[in-house]
């Protein structure tokens, strides 16, 4: 019999239903994964971690007001055809880039009753294979391959895995927290437990649940029967925590502590420091603006 642990996986989730309340009042008509990180969407990373992985299969979760990201993955044949009539080869590469990155399927996820409804809303498309599940506002950059190496975590071990990220204590009750014990693997751990926005003095370790998982269809089955928690919202982390509790489930679940570059674009300050640490990064933008930014600094201090 195939097994989870057997079984490619090619199928990645993005949940893009939320309302990004935080960034009002630029999300009031604009998705939030469309404000751009230097001169690309948000998503768009997202997607492009994805492929990179191996997972040319995407499915977005939407909700009201997201056709603007149908848009940005379709084609635009008026826009292609002013680019080509110019002659401007380079920004139409550019915009033919989104277009032919992964085959892009989307389904809406109707009322927002969290993270674990919009995961099971992928049921009917991801069937009975494991699968992955990026969040818009954790990008990594891909210089370091956090998903690439959770989906070899998973083939080895079977069951689930989660991305890890060692934060601050003081950080802590931001996150879902993990009960943890080493494993082989010097970036690997076998996780027991999960705790949900824990305060400092409760929390079991400083290992920090971040925006990347690779999960077990048996996921599904729990989800649903999952009670609403934290918020009155149907938690993954919730569903998680039980597959960890009883592995006969859908496997043990396994976490992948990641020690690479990740920028949080679902705080306005975070944002903005992504956008600043990427452009300073690219050889078109980095020089100039490196230097401008250094003596912005300097007039500053």
């Amino acid at each position: 019999m195939t097994t989870s642990r057997t079984r490619r996986i090619t199928k990645a989730v993005i949940p893009a239903a939320g309302l990004g309340t935080r960034f009002l009042p630029a999300t009031k008509a604009t998705p939030k994964e469309m404000l751009p990180v230097v001169d690309k969407p948000a998503i768009q990373y997202v997607v492009e971690e994805a492929v990179t992985a191996g997972l040319p299969d995407v499915l977005m979760v939407t909700g009201r007001n997201k056709r603007p990201l149908e848009d940005h993955f379709d084609r635009n044949y008026e826009l292609e055809e002013v680019l080509r009539s110019k002659g401007d080869a380079t920004k139409l590469t550019r915009v033919q880039e989104s277009t032919d990155l992964a085959t892009i399927h989307y389904v809406r996820q109707g009322d927002p009753r969290g993270l674990g409804h919009a995961v099971l809303c992928a049921a009917p498309h991801v069937g009975d294979q494991p699968f992955a599940v990026l969040l818009g506002d954790d990008l990594i950059d891909a210089r370091d391959p956090l998903l690439s190496r959770m989906i070899e975590v998973q083939e080895t071990y079977g069951g689930s895995v989660v991305a890890l990220l060692e934060v601050d204590p003081d950080s802590i009750h931001l996150y879902g927290c993990a009960v943890a014990e080493p494993t082989g693997d010097d970036d690997v751990v076998r996780v027991s437990d999960l705790v949900e926005k824990p305060s400092r003095e409760d929390a079991p370790s400083n290992l920090a649940v971040i925006g990347r998982y690779v999960l077990d269809p048996a996921v599904f089955e729990v989800l649903r029967k999952t009670e609403p928690g934290r918020g009155g919202e149907i938690q993954l982390t919730d569903a998680l925590q039980a597959l960890a509790a009883d592995p006969s489930v859908g496997g043990p679940v396994h976490g992948v502590v990641f020690k690479g570059r990740r920028y949080d674009t679902g705080d306005r300050g975070d944002y903005l420091r992504a956008i600043v640490r990427l452009a300073s990064e690219r050889e078109d933008l980095g020089p100039d603006f490196r230097a401008w930014l250094r003596d912005f600094v300097k007039e500053e201090l």
